[in-house]
């Protein structure tokens, strides 16, 4: 999605810092997170309902004194105090609770929050995109289903199922399409007004503190559409964060951007940048690492019933989608992963039958069809407890077994969907120094970013926020915890109207 000219006309404008004072929050990132933090930034303010009552009952008492007291003012680590779930983040467990109370015993009680909009407490504030609103759900092939339940991947005070239904359209087994996700996230930015505030088409190349002196007092309103915000700008501030990067105009030509910002949020997710297994050859055209080249081949009759299997590297939800789409082709697969099949920290082991009935179809496939002894499901070899060795150009592919032994397979293509981590590229020392593990690249599950549990703020640089996956929050339902922290936290700075 192309920024339309006004936007490149916006962004135009930033390049020039000693014309405009810094926008007080630049979320870089279009994903769930941005999304959702972008609304609350927008002056839209949660409440508990007066008339609810929550199933928790400790946490309805805390509720009950202050009635009148938004969430966002509220002491967020003394509400999400004892509470537990299937998050380790205290303020993701705190506002999943109360927008979906008994959900995970399979109760369907409604949110004990209303919402309401109060502009006066609006932060101005930008969301940078590579393309249109929804981030990675816009690239993900569109009839993949969610692993998570549909109603699950809803943002505050729009509930996805009821956006479904204008759709005239229902959930498949509890559980939505891509397309689906990606179309409401697009409707949800629309819906509640905050187009103005997103400039798809952007990629952010430097993030770095720069000394605020020479950044001019000029109004803020000539950086934001809603220019009636009552942000005071801090003048006591010395340093600022630079955001640079590119655009792509309606010709398709880049164009530079220079954007000061007080905050920075980081919301880029975790797609970014597929793993690589390191192996010789990985490199030759016919490897890839996306699921993508599958379709595409499909597409263009390049692969087909006839040909070389097709390797599918990975015991992952992206692997098993790969195995699917194949299969459904009719297209010959060689499944190869290093795990035992039925090893407990495996996907399939944790996920319920009757819920995912297709991925534990894979998993039947990958017991039940080695390489070892023949099974039911033709076109289809698993190679458990397999290391790949190297590519080559005449299209072999040479494994190791769990005893040593190296076998050579004939393939048509390959596709290496062993996870993804973040690009964190435009940061100094590509962010690894704001990770847990400051000797370790940032990793969603092994080494998120370091951040306070309670405002989201990064423990090594003030200012800079982390959400969703690069803090450890790798499901929708959880990113808006965070969303709240960072935006509770923003306020709090901003010292707007406090309670």
């Amino acid at each position: 999605m192309l920024p339309d000219r006004k936007t490149c006309a916006l962004l135009n404008r930033f390049q020039n810092k000693r014309r405009f004072k810094p926008v007080p929050v630049v979320i870089i990132g279009n994903g769930p997170s941005g999304i959702c933090l972008s609304y609350l930034l927008s002056g839209y303010t949660p409440y508990f309902k007066r008339e609810a009552v929550h199933p928790h009952p400790i946490l309805q008492r805390k509720l009950e004194e202050a009635l009148d007291v938004s969430l966002l003012d509220q002491d967020l680590e003394y509400l999400s105090e004892g509470l537990e779930g299937r998050s380790s983040s205290p303020v993701a467990l705190l506002f999943d609770t109360l927008e979906r109370p008994d959900t995970d015993f399979g109760g369907t009680a409604e949110s004990v929050l209303t919402w309401w909009h109060e502009p006066d407490r609006a932060i101005p504030h930008l969301v940078l995109g590579k393309s249109a609103p929804g981030g990675a759900w816009q690239s993900i092939e569109g009839s993949m289903v969610t692993l998570s339940r549909g109603e699950w991947m809803g943002l505050p005070d729009l509930l996805f199922k009821d956006w479904l239904k204008q759709k005239r359209r229902g959930l498949r087994n509890n559980r939505a399409t891509a397309e689906d996700i990606a179309q409401y996230y697009q409707h949800y930015v629309m819906k509640k007004g905050l187009q103005k505030n997103f400039r798809c088409g952007t990629v952010v190349t430097s993030v770095r503190k720069v000394s605020a002196e020479g950044v001019s007092n000029h109004t803020q309103k000539d950086l934001q559409e809603n220019g009636d915000s009552l942000w005071s700008f801090n003048e006591k501030s010395t340093e600022v964060f630079e955001v640079d990067g590119f655009f792509k105009n309606v010709k398709g030509d880049k164009k530079p951007f220079s954007v000061y910002a007080e905050n920075v949020v980081l919301a880029t997710g975790t797609y970014d940048s597929p793993t690589w297994l390191g192996v010789k050859g990985e490199n030759l055209s016919y490897v890839h690492h996306k699921l993508s080249a599958l379709e595409e081949a499909v597409k263009n009759n390049s692969i087909g019933i006839m040909s070389d299997p097709v390797l599918i590297v990975g015991a992952g939800l992206t692997a098993a989608d790969a195995v699917l789409f194949a299969h459904h082709c009719n297209i010959p697969v060689l499944h190869a992963f290093r795990r035992r099949v039925s090893d407990p920290g495996l996907i399939f082991n944790q996920l319920p039958k009757m819920m995912y009935p297709e991925y534990h179809k894979v998993h039947q496939m990958m017991k039940e069809q080695s390489a070892a002894c023949a099974g039911p499901y033709e076109r289809y070899v698993s190679l458990p407890e397999h290391h790949v060795l190297s590519f080559s150009s005449d299209k072999k592919c040479v494994f190791q077994d769990k005893n040593g032994c190296q076998k050579v397979y004939k393939i048509s293509m390959a596709l290496v969907l062993t996870g993804s981590n973040p690009s964190l590229s435009f940061l100094p020392n590509n962010g690894i120094d704001l990770a847990m593990d400051s000797d370790q690249p940032v990793n969603s599950k092994r080494n998120p970013i370091d951040v306070d549990p309670f405002t989201y703020e990064c423990t090594q640089e003030k200012g800079l926020y982390a959400l969703g996956p690069l803090a450890g929050d790798n499901f929708v339902r959880f990113v808006q915890g965070g969303a709240l922290a960072a935006a509770s936290s923003l306020l709090k700075k901003a010292n707007k109207n406090p309670p």
